[in-house]
């Protein structure tokens, strides 16, 4: 269709592969594309009694490193200012919470998705 971006595709396709990959390793994906803070979380899931929130980033070519490695500080204080915004909308401020990282490899076709549990700490 004219006019759609093909990055949005892209993160809309990734998000999906690591959803269904977060529930083969046994997470239970319990909301997505959460808006608070002015920062997105890509997906929120429960690990256990464990609330995680999980940055999904993607690669087309591996030019500039995996995906894991492009989340920085900047996007790192968005992410934690969500979360605590999610944890306290959701009566859940005492909850344990962690920080993941699923990486999808898009480059040869088929994606693969890559988990780092405990990616980052909040700043805050």
């Amino acid at each position: 269709m004219p006019g759609r971006d093909p990055r949005a595709a892209r993160g809309r396709a990734a998000e999906d592969a690591a959803a269904r990959f977060l529930a083969r390793q046994g997470y239970e994906v319990v909301a997505r594309n959460v808006w608070l803070c002015g920062a997105e979380v890509d997906l929120v899931a429960r690990d256990g009694d464990v609330v995680v929130f999980v940055e999904v980033r993607s690669r087309s070519n591996r030019r500039f490193g995996t995906a894991a490695e492009t989340v920085r500080a900047r996007k790192i204080a968005r992410v934690a200012r969500a979360a605590q915004a999610y944890l306290a909308l959701n009566g859940l401020s005492r909850a344990p919470a962690r920080f993941d990282v699923v990486g999808v490899d898009m480059t040869s076709g088929a994606p693969v998705c890559t988990l780092v549990r405990g990616a980052f700490e909040s700043p805050f």
